[in-house]
């Protein structure tokens, strides 16, 4: 017993390994563990202190707990025992696809990746790009929320640029929970977006099995008073437009919420628009061919990208002009349900859709360029200036919300035309004004919004109507 025992290298080697990884996962883990874990719980209690809506425990709960919570649900056992039947698998094989899933579909939200990086940069990089603006969003509608009422943020999309200023403007109310497509799922930022909080949607080849555990964890997630945001639209606008809302999202919340029990949920739609998009020509492309999926060529990317820097470097950088967010009025899902009880998804859906529509903010460029529209897309200068007085009385009945910035009344037009021109929309050759040629569905693209908010009804509630003049920059 007492015997010496001559062994290997190696093999002393490899058991000393084994122990020191023994003694780490039963003693010195757990301990860190602990220790950071503690360090997040008194940041985040710190955190919630400044926020309006504190960040939930289901949030912050450990992802693993998250993905077993979620697989063990009787719904979504349910769910596995039918597909087990449609398919004819054995159960076992069905719950192992339905952890698959569930692992797809969790995120792994990180409280310092979202407010410490994530913030940050986002703020960065929308106030290097444009000079934002609010509209909206100290409102009385706001803040007369229930406190313990889940939030669903409900936007337009018309760049991608809307994850970076929500993310931002949004950061002192609370975290956002998104519903990205599959185009993120690509290293590395698939682990960026699981870190802030981000849950992935397959918006094809899903099953009946992948869409239970998907209805289920935003259920979830909203019972637990997690605030969401979603696209309704399902995808970038390729008109400029306000479309039609993809209701699967608002269904799957529709169906978990109990009318006579437990929190209530309220919709504060939120319209978003630019000055200019970045990704203009690449969605007026993929309209004119009548295809959605448009590939991103990273050259591309990264040679824009490195223009801009090179651009800042040199002090020669000119801004995109105004990005706007404006918050229209907020609606309560048991309020809608009790005076309308029997409305369904789809009503509710065309309901947020048209106050996200009346709610876009009109800007400088967005505004010149429906003027011009409605002008036959070629006019002289005068003709172009009370076309706008016309248009901006159309919209004031409207109660639309205009940006309009400008030490005089035109001088937000010079500023349009100005930004129009350097892009090559339109040309301006004495006292003429003419839509360059190919560049007809540019301008219309971004006259579009505007244009639509003139076709709605007049006397439409809207959250505020206000036309700033040399407002203070957010």
């Amino acid at each position: 017993m007492f015997q010496t025992v001559t062994l290997p290298l190696w093999a002393l080697i490899l058991i000393l390994g084994f122990a020191a990884v023994t003694f780490a996962s039963h003693f010195l883990f757990p301990s860190v563990r602990w220790f950071f874990r503690r360090r997040m719980e008194r940041a985040i209690a710190k955190l919630n202190n400044r926020l309006q809506r504190p960040i939930e425990p289901f949030k912050i709960m450990r992802r693993q707990d998250q993905v077993t919570r979620l697989i063990y649900d009787p719904q979504v056992m349910e769910a596995v025992r039918d597909y087990a039947r449609d398919e004819g698998v054995p159960p076992n094989v069905a719950f192992e696809k339905a952890r698959s899933y569930a692992r797809e579909i969790v995120p792994g939200f990180s409280t310092a990746t979202y407010f410490g990086f994530a913030i940050k940069l986002a703020q960065r990089l929308s106030q290097g790009l444009y000079h934002v603006r609010i509209g909206g969003a100290d409102t009385p509608g706001l803040k007369q929320i229930d406190s313990r009422a889940a939030v669903v943020f409900v936007m337009n999309h018309r760049s991608n640029m809307d994850y970076v200023l929500i993310t931002w403007l949004a950061s002192k109310h609370s975290a956002l929970s998104y519903a990205v497509g599959e185009w993120a799922r690509v290293w590395p930022l698939k682990a960026l977006i699981r870190a802030m909080g981000a849950y992935f949607i397959r918006r094809r080849y899903s099953n009946p099995l992948y869409r239970a555990i998907l209805a289920r964890y935003v259920q979830m997630s909203v019972q637990q008073g997690t605030t969401q945001a979603i696209f309704p639209e399902g995808g970038l606008s390729l008109t400029g437009t306000v479309g039609t809302a993809k209701k699967g999202l608002l269904h799957y919340i529709v169906r978990g919420f109990n009318l006579h029990e437990g929190q209530d949920v309220v919709f504060v739609p939120v319209a978003l628009n630019y000055d200019r998009i970045l990704e203009d020509r690449v969605l007026i492309s993929a309209g004119q061919q009548g295809i959605r999926r448009f590939p991103v060529r990273m050259k591309v990317v990264l040679g824009f990208t490195l223009r801009i820097l090179l651009q800042k470097l040199r002090g020669k950088f000119t801004p995109f002009g105004y990005a706007a967010v404006c918050y229209g009025a907020p609606l309560s899902l048991r309020d809608f349900m009790t005076h309308d009880p029997d409305a369904s998804t789809e009503t509710l859906a065309e309901n947020l859709m048209q106050r996200i529509r009346s709610a876009v903010p009109v800007l400088p460029v967005t505004f010149v360029a429906a003027a011009i529209v409605r002008c036959g897309g070629a006019c002289a200068r005068a003709q172009l200036e009370a076309e706008c007085d016309r248009l901006r009385a159309d919209l004031h009945a409207r109660k639309a919300w205009m940006h309009l910035p400008g030490d005089s009344d035109k001088d937000f037009i010079s500023a349009g035309l100005g930004a129009l021109e350097l892009r090559g929309i339109i040309a301006m050759r004495d006292d003429q004004i003419t839509t360059s040629a190919g560049q007809d569905s540019v301008l219309g693209f971004y006259a579009a919004p505007t244009l639509q908010r003139c076709d709605a009804p007049i006397g439409i509630a809207t959250d505020q109507h206000q036309i700033l003049q040399n407002p203070d920059t957010h």
